[in-house]
């Protein structure tokens, strides 16, 4: 996770800085560094943060993941009403990050 994209994702969830910081056992200053880019947090602190983040509700796409854009970035993830999804088809052709937007099923 980068840095961007903790900072997005908290925007997203509209989440507060020091109550994400608490929750994880993080100072709200060394997250403000962290999404600022000034400061590196360990390994366990990300997966914590990350976590946290991903309960609250952001799906994190990865550099290489397959994204409209092609780069690192993240999503909402929504629980859909049941029967809301039907069975849809994903064309290879599509999943390219060069793409036009709306491309694919």
């Amino acid at each position: 996770m980068t840095p961007a994209q903790c900072k997005a994702a908290r925007a997203m969830l509209s989440l507060d800085r020091n109550a994400l910081a608490t929750r994880i056992g993080l100072s709200p200053a060394r997250l403000d560094a962290f999404e600022r880019g000034a400061e590196a947090l360990d390994e366990t602190t990300l997966a914590a943060l990350r976590t946290a983040l991903e309960a609250a509700g952001v799906i994190f796409i990865a550099e290489g993941e397959t994204s409209p854009a092609g780069g690192p970035g993240l999503r909402l993830s929504a629980t859909p009403a049941k029967g809301a999804l039907k069975d849809y088809v994903q064309y290879p052709e599509f999943l390219s990050p060069d793409a036009s937007t709306g491309a694919g099923g």
